[in-house]
């Protein structure tokens, strides 16, 4: 480099390892057509100014900005990858465009667990935009600390940055006809880069013109500061030699989403985000620039290194023509009485009870009408039972993959393990066991519920699946397994040799091929901290909750049955605070008795015996919980009509059915009965006098609550509370109910958050009337097991959190780092903010 040229240091922004950016999942930034510099895999949460300078850009969703230096340096930062998608939530900005800001000073909070398990990847990119000739870029490696360290160091001549440029052409300019943006982010750093790379191939000079603003199409800076959005009209402008080309395919770029297509797009910035947003995939067209990491779905949290083990599916010949429909009639019948049997011992070799109910459907399925009548025809048209049934269930499966319903869709993968488990019996083949060596990493086209729950889980560290979805029934079987399992992976993965080293991220959805001794080495280490975390976590879990002040809250366990509770209590749960009892009356076609019903309840009980509370939901169906055998009118909102108590109250006799099963279990445990969804006084008086006689009836008596989960239950808490002996707040619904979001909802499920501070004041509401009256209060919804919200509940005065079984000693453990004057003083704090996006960045600092 020439002597003249001017050297600029750009340091670290947040603490992490450094990542060379052809590492990076997502060719525009690995291929740097953003620019050129480097990736950091984050440890801390602020980012902080890594050079000098005016913030040219703010991005509207606050995950990336642009700082320019007084030379004219164009330094991108942009933290995590499709966090675009995000619109903001989980970002906590510290600064304006516009302002100029000094090295190392606070840019953007952001809370890294929700932003981690919402996006495809934390990894930020530290880049310099206005890269060329004139500008070297040499990046760093190795672990940074924020604010200390150097990332890369810059080589240049004093540049211009032109961010919003208007001049008179001496040739001819010609414009485009008006474009409407597709994009439903706009043109943030990834189509603002694939445009500035097309419009950089002419030697015009183009501009983006939107009403009076616009942009040098060549600059990414430039682009993105034009801050556009869907919707937005964007009219090319061009002059010179080539300009009518220009115009031409750069306006059809525009059209088509500029790589981001309107239906892509709109896909992903419509998909719910209660699991990591979807990786690219060679199948979507996108695949990742470093051919040794395969990007899928993260299906099951975790990290392994292990050797690959490429899983085949069996083949099964069976001939077409048969030998009589009597006898293929009753070969098929044989096979599918077997495969009932079959899957009943598979059953029994789950530990988990809970999980076990998934091989449930699929004995339905062997006993499906319109499933065996499809083989039935088969066989009556000459065909053998085995050509007949293959027929059958792979037409069945191959309808419930064109639905609308991804949920649906992902059920098809059950039908063929069903399917093939029958087709087994009739080849008279059998079933081939997946048998591996010790440290194994398995992948496969596809792997059936079946396969999965007999993994030899000593030798199993992981898996990765060409199909299947992050909702999929062998997703949840690995969750609970505890081991790491990626789906919807490239399928170039099946063509990685068996025996080679990977590492494989369950929490990410990446798989790394042949990883080098420092990405081994972080490997270990954050595997060997998790470990221990956990470690010490449940080895303390049988202590009580207690702040380092003094404040006792019971930390409790939402179950399903007895098997849930005993596991509950074995790793440290203080009772049940939610027994979710519809689960007795889905999947069958007739209501279970009431001895059916006393059974599962005592069986709970004498778990949890005298000391430890039971909490008992009464049966909870409606809105998207129907019963097939309780025929319900059609409404045209459900989630405003008949749920939950009023479902109860419209059928009285089950209702009293389900009352007397549940004091039946009073003689033998600490008994309380909980109302669900009661929105007035009106209906709690009429639910408590059915209870009431019951009572007399039986000569059992038990405590009264409810939950509060719509609006109204909590604005008038203060006159429940007399009637009541406790409250459990479901936040899942009352968030819904407050936000008008329905938590299912595509587009909106990411922005139904139950730390909004509307549902925050709603839950202090309702706390504060209790006590007033002595009663205490219980979370039973999912921000109750949530790290981030655990302080702030604890701030508003909750008395008990029910948490999922798995995180009790987790919760338990923060609880017990935590002091209730600070929790109170965060939570008076967070109900002064306005939005979401605000509190979870609080909450993210005071973790930190």
């Amino acid at each position: 480099m020439s002597e003249h040229l001017t050297r600029l240091d750009v340091y670290a922004p947040l603490s992490g390892v450094l990542v060379p950016l052809s590492d990076v999942p997502d060719p525009v930034f690995a291929e740097r057509m953003v620019g050129d510099g480097v990736s950091l895999d984050p440890t801390s949460s602020e980012l902080l100014a890594p050079v000098a300078g005016i913030v040219t850009h703010l991005h509207n969703a606050h995950h990336a900005l642009t700082i320019t230096t007084d030379d004219g340096i164009e330094v991108l930062v942009h933290i995590g990858i499709d966090t675009v998608m995000l619109r903001g939530e989980g970002f906590a900005p510290r600064i304006r465009q516009g302002e100029r800001v000094t090295m190392g000073q606070p840019l953007i909070g952001f809370a890294a667990d929700f932003v981690a398990t919402r996006a495809r990847s934390l990894l930020t990119q530290v880049l310099i935009a206005n890269g060329g000739e004139e500008i070297h870029v040499a990046p760093f490696s190795g672990p940074v600390q924020a604010g200390r360290d150097v990332v890369m160091r810059i080589e240049h001549r004093p540049v211009t940055t032109e961010l919003t440029m208007h001049s008179d052409h001496a040739s001819a300019t010609l414009f485009s006809e008006p474009v409407t943006l597709p994009n439903p982010q706009g043109l943030h750093a990834r189509p603002a880069a694939v445009l500035a790379a097309a419009a950089k191939k002419f030697r015009a000079d183009v501009r983006l013109l939107r009403g009076k603003d616009e942009a040098n199409a060549k600059s990414v800076v430039s682009v993105m500061v034009l801050s556009t959005q869907a919707g937005d009209s964007i009219r090319v402008q061009a002059s010179g030699a080539d300009a009518a080309q220009a115009v031409r395919e750069l306006a059809a770029l525009l059209a088509a989403g500029c790589g981001e297509g309107a239906g892509e797009s709109q896909a992903a910035a419509s998909a719910p985000l209660t699991r990591p947003v979807t990786a690219p995939t060679a199948a979507t067209g996108v695949a990742s620039a470093n051919p040794d990491i395969f990007p899928g779905v993260a299906a099951s949290p975790g990290l392994a290194v292990g050797k690959v083990v490429q899983v085949r599916a069996q083949r099964i010949e069976v001939s077409e023509a048969g030998v009589g429909v009597v006898r293929e009639r009753a070969h098929l019948d044989t096979a599918l009485r077997e495969a009932v049997r079959d899957v009943e011992l598979l059953k029994r070799e789950i530990a988990d009870a809970s999980k076990a109910k998934i091989l449930d459907a699929h004995q339905e399925l062997l006993a499906d009408p319109e499933l065996v009548d499809l083989a039935v025809e088969n066989i009556a048209n000459g065909k053998s039972a085995g050509w007949a049934w293959r027929a059958a269930f792979t037409l069945y499966a191959g309808e419930l993959e064109g639905l609308d319903n991804a949920l649906l869709r992902e059920r098809a993968n059950d039908v063929r393990d069903v399917g093939r488990r029958v087709l087994l019996l009739l080849a008279g083949v059998t079933h081939a066991k997946i048998d591996v060596p010790t440290g194994s990493i398995l992948i496969a086209e596809e792997l059936t519920p079946s396969d999965t729950a007999t993994l030899d889980r000593s030798k199993v560290l992981g898996f990765c699946t060409v199909g299947g979805g992050a909702t999929g029934h062998v997703a949840i079987l690995a969750r609970s397994f505890g081991i790491p399992a990626i789906c919807g992976m490239d399928s170039a993965a099946l063509k990685i040799s068996d025996g080679t080293e990977v590492v494989i991220d369950g929490s990410a959805g990446t798989l790394r091929r042949n990883p080098d001794a420092a990405a081994l080495s972080e490997a270990h280490a954050r595997m060997t901290r998790h470990a221990a975390r956990v470690e010490q976590e449940k080895a303390a879990a049988g202590a009580p909750a207690i702040t380092r002040d003094g404040a006792r809250i019971e930390v409790v366990a939402n179950v399903r049955d007895a098997a849930e509770t005993r596991e509950a209590v074995a790793i440290g749960g203080e009772g049940v605070g939610l027994l979710r009892s519809e689960f007795l009356f889905s999947d069958r076609d007739t209501a279970p008795s009431e001895d059916e019903q006393a059974a599962a309840y005592r069986a709970v009980a004498e778990v949890l015996g005298r000391e430890r509370p039971l909490v008992i939901r009464t049966l909870d169906i409606g809105g998207d919980k129907p019963l097939s055998y309780l025929p319900m009118p059609r409404e045209d909102n459900p989630f405003l009509g008949l749920r939950g108590i009023r479902v109860s109250l419209d059928y009285p006799d089950m209702f009293r059915t389900q009352l007397r099963a549940m004091l039946k279990a009073a003689p033998v445990g600490n008994l309380h009965i909980m109302f669900p969804m009661i929105a007035t006084l009106d209906e709690l008086r009429a639910a408590k006098k059915i209870l009431n006689e019951e009572q007399r009836n039986t000569g059992h008596t038990a405590k009264v609550g409810i939950m509060i989960e719509v609006p109204s239950a909590a604005l008038i808490a203060e006159r429940l509370a007399p009637e009541v002996d406790f409250f459990s707040i479901g936040t899942n619904d009352l968030t819904q109910y407050t936000l008008a979001m329905d938590r299912g909802h595509a587009r909106l499920a990411r922005e139904a958050d139950g730390l909004h501070p509307s549902v925050l004041r709603l839950i202090g509401m309702t706390v504060d009337a209790a006590h007033q009256h002595d009663k205490w209060v219980g979370v039973c919804g999912g921000i109750a097991g949530d790290a981030m919200a655990v302080p702030v509940l604890i701030g508003l005065g909750v008395d008990e959190l029910s948490v999922s079984v798995p995180a009790i000693p987790a919760v338990k453990a923060l609880v017990c780092r935590l002091t209730r004057s600070e929790c109170q003083s965060l939570a008076q704090e967070v109900l002064q903010m306005g939005t979401a996006t605000e509190v979870r960045a609080r909450l993210a600092s005071f973790a930190d």
